[in-house]
């Protein structure tokens, strides 16, 4: 089904595809029928845009249909609309590109003042289009050098995992605190959730080093009252006599500056079968075990109370045990090139933001 343009509609399709804060819904459709007018067919459409063949085909016919009125979701079924998609158009448009005067981000009372409507229309108007104004996210680009191959490494790792070989994942987390609340906690009841007070009292810290089987999912783990390259050099050791002699041992780390002293330098080369893999600079996500730590804060010590760190340490080992009579290994299922593409994907909505 051919698409031609002309110059009026090209010049609207691309003002809305290429503004920053359009909704990312209608920004696809506008480059579907933009791709369409170029001669692609809807299986090269949805390969370059990252969608369905058949979402390609049903906004290319819309707009031959209906031309940029097609391009909006039709109406629903129920009474008749009190809302026109010009005010729809003004509560995104405010949402995405302005900002109350005495406020960061908008509200639906302050949305609602602004623009003469009901609270509930513009809660509507927000879920129907996926923007939630009260929430952030943060993240973090990874200025490595090396950032793709060390990607490709690491994934590569944990999707085609070396013959006579060992995987792990090896982590600290550091200064874990023994805390004890300043009260007794109050037991859950019916109707009423259990409750503690917002303070601590303080015990002293611990540091845990682990190191996560990729394939079987145990976990060896060593508590120390400090963090130095030694106590890495004595975790390394504890891994060597842990693993079997004839397995190579290829280890996941990230670039604290412990992994990389001289006594660790010195330390690997004594020991051929250790081969070290870092992840990218600010990318612990990329390391399996940081899976396992969270696992560990939140079903273990985020509401756990220990009055010293020789309470904290023996819960931790407690947990570790437990953890190890059923071992839940952690599967890694995106591809290198995925990772890459989604990233690519996102710095250049960053790139094509305006700011």
């Amino acid at each position: 089904m051919a698409v031609a343009l002309n110059s009026e509609d090209r010049r609207v399709l691309e003002r809305w595809a290429r503004r920053p804060s359009s909704a990312q819904a209608l920004a696809l459709r506008c480059r579907i029928v933009l791709a369409a007018a170029d001669g692609l067919a809807n299986v090269e459409i949805a390969e370059r845009l990252g969608c369905n063949r058949t979402t390609a085909g049903k906004w290319r016919a819309r707009f031959v249909t209906d031309g940029l009125d097609g391009l909006w979701d039709g109406p629903r079924p129920g009474a008749p609309r009190t809302i026109s998609d010009d005010d729809v158009e003004r509560v995104i448009v405010a949402t995405l590109e302005q900002t109350p005067r005495d406020a960061t981000h908008w509200s639906t009372r302050s949305m609602a003042a602004a623009t003469g409507m009901s609270q509930s229309a513009v809660s509507r108007i927000w879920r129907a289009f996926g923007l939630k104004p009260h929430q952030v996210e943060s993240f973090k680009l990874s200025p490595d050098p090396q950032f793709i191959d060390k990607v490709r490494d690491v994934v590569g790792l944990y999707l085609n995992p070396p013959d006579a070989a060992v995987v792990l994942c090896v982590d600290e987390k550091t200064q874990i605190q023994a805390l004890d609340r300043t009260s007794p906690i109050l037991p859950m009841l019916p109707g009423t959730p259990a409750r503690a007070t917002h303070d601590y009292i303080r015990h002293g810290t611990t540091n845990l080093y682990a190191a996560l089987d990729v394939a079987s999912g145990n976990v060896l783990t060593s508590l120390t009252a400090r963090h130095r390259a030694e106590e890495f050099r004595r975790f390394l050791a504890q891994i060597d006599r842990a693993v079997p002699a004839e397995l190579a041992v290829h280890v996941v780390v990230d670039n604290n500056s412990t992994h990389k002293t001289p006594t660790i330098k010195r330390w690997l080369q004594r020991h051929p079968r250790f081969v070290l893999h870092f992840t990218p600079t600010y990318s612990s996500w990329l390391n399996l075990v940081e899976r396992w730590f969270a696992e560990l804060t939140n079903r273990w010590l985020r509401r756990g109370t220990h009055r010293s760190t020789k309470e904290l340490t023996a819960a931790i080992r407690t947990w570790t045990k437990l953890w190890n009579e059923d071992p839940k290994p952690f599967v890694w299922h995106k591809t290198a090139d995925e990772i890459l593409e989604n990233i690519a994907h996102y710095c250049q909505r960053i790139s094509d933001s305006g700011h």
